[in-house]
């Protein structure tokens, strides 16, 4: 909730200011924000379903409980999987053909580091 003061200036002037000055009156103004009450609104039903579902809910069996955790990993990982926007088949390519090229030009670098390297240690062991 958002407390604003609202000053308005009025027409006729007080008994202790000048008679050409303008009287301002200061007034309270409570602004709810619509937002913020529903949040309140949904958190109290929330609360409350919890409450209930807490108390009717029932633990399953120790010997079920891996089931019941393996059910609720796949449906959960499927509410995931329809989230994913997936990519067309031309990003999809172009995305293989820049993993190719980043592979390709690493693999050259350590192969020429790995030649530097040999040609090193070849040096300083030779002598």
């Amino acid at each position: 909730m958002a407390k604003i003061t609202r000053i308005k200036a009025s027409e006729s002037p007080s008994k202790n200011e000048a008679a050409d000055e303008p009287a301002i009156t200061r007034k309270k103004v409570v602004v709810k924000d619509k937002k913020v009450e529903k949040n309140k609104r949904k958190d109290k039903k929330n609360a409350e379903k919890k409450v209930t579902t807490s108390k009717s809910e029932k633990k399953p069996f120790i010997l079920i409980r891996p089931f019941v955790s393996l059910g609720r990993y796949i449906r959960d990982s499927w509410r995931e999987l329809r989230q994913v926007r997936w990519p067309n088949r031309k990003a999809t390519w172009k995305m293989v053909l820049a993993v190719l090229v980043y592979t390709a030009i690493f693999m050259v670098f350590i192969s020429l580091l790995d030649l530097f390297f040999t040609w090193l240690s070849n040096l300083i062991l030779n002598k």
